[in-house]
């Protein structure tokens, strides 16, 4: 069975916030932080960023900056762990969804929006999401995005009517995970036409990958090896 999902802890005390912001003007500094490192995310991308950049747009000194952050993956770890956060939520209430009483084209239909305005609405993080397996001291931040994501379906296709094996059911999460993630970091980036046909194309492309496995049972697919 799929173990429960909680957020990542911190796994390096160098990702750590310098101390927890307790008073308002800490809280806001902290939030003004990240926001621009978003925003600077979008515009330069994870290689070009610096904390001296950051500290120049915020109008700071770097040494400030630093008694928020004591370097430039702690930000980018707290912007991800904001991500998943948001991320959670929304699988949560796809979870939360009477999907019994759906077909799957209702589910995939809903699903995909669902997904899609959390990257939209998280837009200027993506280059992160992108590139942190490429980021030694945030790929558990990568692997915790994909067991959400995969644990999560494992649960909703049982109630959809699947009957593989979880070992099978592992492999169509993933496959939906790399699928969806590949194109709607795509869409948020095209234009509004451009981006409902290939926002039709993916909700299609998840339909009939989910369609061809529904019938699967346990016998046909016990002999799918370990992922």
């Amino acid at each position: 069975m799929p173990r429960p999902h909680t957020l990542p802890a911190v796994k390096s005390s160098s990702l750590k916030l310098r101390r927890q912001p307790r008073q308002q003007r800490a809280q806001e500094r902290t939030q003004q932080i990240l926001d621009v490192t978003a925003q600077l995310l979008e515009q330069v991308g994870i290689d070009n960023l610096t904390t001296l950049m950051i500290a120049k747009e915020l109008k700071i000194s770097v040494g400030l900056l630093y008694h928020y952050f004591p370097n430039k993956h702690a930000i980018l770890n707290h912007l991800g762990v904001k991500w998943l956060e948001e991320m959670t939520t929304v699988l949560e209430e796809i979870e939360n969804m009477e999907v019994e009483k759906m077909t799957l084209v209702e589910f995939v239909d809903e699903t995909v929006d669902r997904l899609l305005a959390v990257y939209r609405n998280q837009r200027a993080v993506l280059p992160l999401a992108q590139a942190l397996c490429a980021i030694p001291e945030l790929r558990h931040l990568d692997a915790e995005h994909d067991d959400l994501i995969i644990s999560k379906m494992i649960i909703i296709l049982r109630r959809l009517g699947f009957l593989a094996t979880d070992n099978e059911l592992n492999r169509l999460g993933r496959a939906f995970l790399e699928l969806s993630h590949a194109l709607l970091i795509v869409i948020v980036d095209q234009r509004r036409i451009r981006a409902e046909r290939t926002l039709a194309d993916l909700k299609h492309m998840v339909l009939v990958l989910f369609e061809t496995h529904q019938a699967d049972n346990r016998k046909t697919t016990r002999s799918v090896e370990a992922p």
